[in-house]
């Protein structure tokens, strides 16, 4: 009577220790598209950081420069960051979400929350949201 669950045990148990691995692929793989994307941003290559972009994004800005403008207007702390720091993780339903930390020209720190939805080509940025300012009173 113990051989099925320490059979089911011994079947599972290869299953239970990939899904660490598989969460750090994921979390490496979701890293490594923002860490491209704010290269490109930096050296003004605007269509490669538009490749790194969700199709919806895409279909919203239409082209690269459409995209890279708003980067600079809106973001110019993703555009020409000074430091960069990965913080929480979290997958959820249909993606991840990615928060980072960087520091701006002024050496002023802001965090951002990156939606992530993984795609045929891989994982692509779905939208990135400023978070209020870590001093901000409630």
């Amino acid at each position: 009577m113990r051989l099925i669950p320490t059979l089911a045990l011994a079947l599972m148990l290869p299953l239970l220790l990939s899904l660490p691995r598989a969460a750090l692929a994921e979390r490496s793989a979701v890293e490594q598209v923002i860490r491209n994307q704010i290269a490109a941003f930096q050296a003004d290559d605007f269509s490669t950081a538009f490749s790194f972009a969700s199709p919806n994004i895409r279909r919203l800005f239409g082209t690269s420069q459409n995209f890279g403008t708003m980067v600079q207007r809106g973001y110019p702390m993703v555009w020409r960051p000074t430091a960069l720091a990965f913080l929480d993780h979290q997958e959820q339903e249909g993606g991840a979400v990615q928060r980072i930390e960087v520091q701006d020209k002024s050496g002023k720190r802001h965090q951002l929350d990156y939606l992530m939805v993984e795609t045929d080509k891989g994982w692509r940025i779905d939208g990135v949201f400023l978070r209020p300012p870590m001093d901000a009173g409630v």
